[in-house]
């Protein structure tokens, strides 16, 4: 493996903050003791509370409302409809503003807002809330995605229709290839709904100001997007928006979407007083978006020896009733619907459809989560019919540098997925349980639920491939502004971008690439906002990428203006020195100034945009066309303890072997691989929204489970460095491949101790101890 080259200029200093160590994360110590100020926490003095009316029912008309019992109630101050709303009734992401700020005439899935309160106190505006009379006319919801496909019409759902994206691949000759193939197998396989499940609610304050504008205060994943929606639906310019990230307690994809902003701003803007808006957990289910839940149909042929020969693909992605990320998600699922494998032939069908379930859009993994259950699923059942092991079959398959995708892209960039299949291979097994193993050890734990009998081990594997950044031409980039100045006799760094820290440790990447490529200490981060420009959302694995590549741009401008100062004052050759440690350093590793001596009263500061390479649109026919900026493998071992009578499962161990290009910050990312690797186990066997005719039958962390610490089992990790030449530094985004080649893991390994086809998730008790298992 090679090392990624230095930027010409900068010396790095190993051990003391920079690209490659793990500072301490500045915001680390306040989270650990609850002292750090979430979007929750906010207050200011005279400020209201506002709340939401939101639908009970998943498809119904409007007949009336009458807000005039609220509006006399004490302490309230405004009661709205989509009648108040001051600009555009409509907003949404990617430029598709089909979604309602408050319900029109009719409400298509259950909590869509239909109204807002502000008053005093948050008890009674909740109370005020309840006195809205609404008169509904209830009608039949559309829930079945596939209906929808089969009659889009007849099962209309949005006026744009009922099939929100439709996107085809095509490789080959699949109908010649099935007749050449020796051995063909196929699956039906279903992904439940999942949810981000962040801790912190979605909350934030909206402050009017003297412009007749608004400071706002949000938790969010990308303020000028938000901005770019908001505006318009107050009737603002984007310039009287001042954005400020509040705290963010977590995010997974789920701030993508607008939540409160919109409302908040709406009843500031009628108040003129600073309005907050918090929602408790119930709320927060309906509040944002969910993981697309999947229906797919998947065929595979080979030759004898395991070697694939075509894939013929159908999946069917469920929108809920707006678009959200559902064309972004689309494209994902059908340019990533057969991972990291060679198949010379291709079809693959992908739809995203309009429905009155919940809405979904963005989480962790978006689009290739559901594609790799089911490819994943179906390499372990070609392994089975061919007679070959599971790791064996997907390493006759695997894709390689020059290697192209389903979508003809080349892979131009390392791809070791069968050195990545090897480490893992190589990694010992835990030791089987003993004679009299402790209870807590067993399915069931400490309930004592089982003590030994009925329990059966499995091992199972899973590989996944996860495009980076953007994707299909979107103009993706970040900007950094960076300040050196002298402070207090000390050489400092001011770093302000306005990318979104959600739990990822990107403030503390920020600092470390501060400090490598300017050579100093003292690195502070701005708090984010938009008076910087656009750093883009924090979601496709893309913020260490695409942020950190533009801190990286700004510091080698500052850094090229400091040596030209520096060699002007000395009489020197410019690209004969370098910083280090404060110092301004020649080529003899000779120390000629001090950046004090160079700066003295003075500071440089740039501002710089960073963009990834150009993508393109996949072809709306084929499917073809070099739609990714970046991608990025991960793969998994469970081992798993399974009672077979009682259907309770015990993961003992995960081991992970992932390419991550470089290591910028070793603890953060083994972090980063845990999270994600915690995810996906809680989607094999835990993590499902419930729904039945539309309606959420489980909208608290009582009735929607979702990992612990004492769910989590111990980590093998193996982090590989193959640098990507296109990237910064040459790393690879790595928050994202972890949860999509757990759940297949798991899930395996489970079908090795039962035998049960388990072709859902979450695996439920049923599936395991009823014959058959779910089919």
């Amino acid at each position: 493996m090679t090392a990624p080259a230095r930027s010409p200029g900068r010396i790095a200093a190993p051990g003391l903050g920079g690209v490659g160590d793990s500072p301490p994360r500045p915001d680390g110590t306040l989270k650990a003791t609850g002292e750090f100020a979430y979007a929750s926490d906010l207050w200011m003095d005279g400020m209201l509370w506002g709340a939401t009316l939101r639908s009970p029912h998943p498809r119904a008309r409007i007949a009336s409302i009458d807000v005039g019992p609220a509006l006399a109630a004490p302490g309230v101050h405004a009661v709205l409809t989509h009648e108040d709303v001051p600009g555009e009734k409509k907003y949404g992401l990617d430029g598709t503003r089909d979604q309602p700020v408050l319900a029109i005439g009719e409400v298509r899935h259950q909590g869509e807002p239909v109204a807002l309160v502000a008053a005093d106190h948050p008890e009674i505006a909740r109370r005020a809330m309840e006195r809205i009379a609404v008169e509904w006319e209830v009608l039949e919801p559309v829930t079945d995605p596939r209906a929808v496909i089969a009659d889009p019409e007849g099962n209309r759902v949005q006026e744009r229709g009922g099939v929100c994206r439709y996107q085809p691949v095509r490789v080959g000759d699949v109908a010649r290839a099935k007749r050449q193939a020796e051995v063909v197998v196929s699956g039906e396989y279903e992904v439940g709904i999942q949810d981000q499940a962040f801790l912190g609610p979605e909350s934030g304050l909206a402050v009017p100001a003297e412009d007749g504008g608004l400071d706002m205060y949000v938790s969010t994943q990308w303020m000028h997007n938000d901005i770019r929606q908001i505006a318009p639906c107050l009737g603002l310019r984007e310039d009287q928006i001042r954005m400020t990230l509040a705290g963010v307690g977590g995010a997974f994809g789920g701030r993508e979407d607008l939540s409160m902003q919109i409302h908040a701003g709406m009843l500031a803007l009628r108040t003129g007083r600073p309005v907050k808006m918090s929602y408790n957990r119930y709320e927060s289910f309906f509040g944002h978006v969910h993981r697309h839940p999947a229906l797919m149909r998947y065929e595979y042929g080979a030759t004898r020896d395991g070697r694939l020969l075509y894939a013929d693909v159908e999946i069917v992605l469920d929108g809920g009733a707006y678009t959200s990320s559902t064309l972004n998600v689309t494209a994902n699922a059908a340019s990533l619907g057969v991972g990291p494998y060679e198949i010379p032939n291709i079809s693959i069908d992908a739809y995203g459809v309009y429905t009155n379930n919940p809405p979904c859009g963005a989480m962790r993994g978006f689009g290739a989560v559901q594609a790799c259950f089911a490819y994943e699923s179906m390499m372990d059942k070609l392994a089975a019919a061919c007679g070959i092991g599971p790791l064996e079959v997907r390493r006759r398959n695997a894709v390689r540098q020059g290697s192209r995708l389903a979508t003809g892209q080349v892979i131009d960039s390392p791809a070791p997925l069968a050195e990545l299949l090897d480490r893992l291979e190589a990694m010992p097994l835990p030791p089987p349980p003993g004679p009299s193993p402790d209870i807590r050890d067993l399915p069931g734990g400490a309930s004592q639920t089982t003590h030994g009998e009925g329990v059966v081990r499995g091992v199972g594997y899973g590989v996944g491939l996860k495009n980076i950044c953007f994707s299909e031409g979107f103009d993706d980039y970040s900007t950094a502004r960076v300040r050196l100045e002298v402070i207090g006799g000390e050489p400092a760094a001011l770093v302000h971008t306005a990318a979104a820290e959600v739990g990822q440790g990107l403030v503390t990447l920020q600092a470390q690439i501060a400090r490598t490529e300017l050579g100093v200490q003292r690195v502070t981060i701005h708090p984010a906002d938009n008076r910087v420009g656009d750093a883009g959302s924090s979601s496709a694995s893309r913020q260490s990428y695409m942020t950190g590549g533009a801190v990286k741009t700004a510091c080698e401008a500052v850094r090229a203006e400091l040596l030209a100062r520096a060699g002007r004052r000395l009489g020197l050759d410019a690209s004969g020195l370098s910083v280090r440690d404060g110092k301004i350093v020649a080529r003899d590793a000779q120390v000629v100034a001090s950046i004090e001596d160079v700066l003295g009263g003075a500071a440089i500061e740039a501002t710089r945009e960073y963009r990834h390479r150009p993508t393109q649109r996949m072809d709306p026919v084929t499917g073809q066309g070099n739609s990714h900026n970046q991608l990025a493998l991960c793969v998994h071992r469970a081992v798993v303890d399974v009672d077979v009578e009682l259907g309770l499962v015990k993961v003992v161990e995960l081991a992970a072997v992932q390419d991550v290009g470089k290591i910028m910050n070793p603890q953060a990312l083994e972090g980063q691989i845990h999270g994600g690797t915690a995810q996906g186990l809680g989607l094999a066997l835990m993590e499902e929204i419930q729904v039945a005719g539309g309606r959420v039958r489980n909208p608290s962390f009582t009735d929607y489970l979702i990992p612990t610490i004492l769910d989590m089992p111990p980590m093998r990790l193996d982090i590989v460095e193959y640098p990507d030449p296109h990237a910064p530094y040459g790393l690879r985004g790595a928050g994202e491949p972890p949860t999509l080649s757990s759940t297949p893991a798991i899930v395996a390994a489970i079908r090795d101790a039962t035998g049960r086809p388990l072709t859902r998730v979450p695996v439920r008790p049923e599936d395991i101890s009823l014959p058959g298992g779910a089919a």
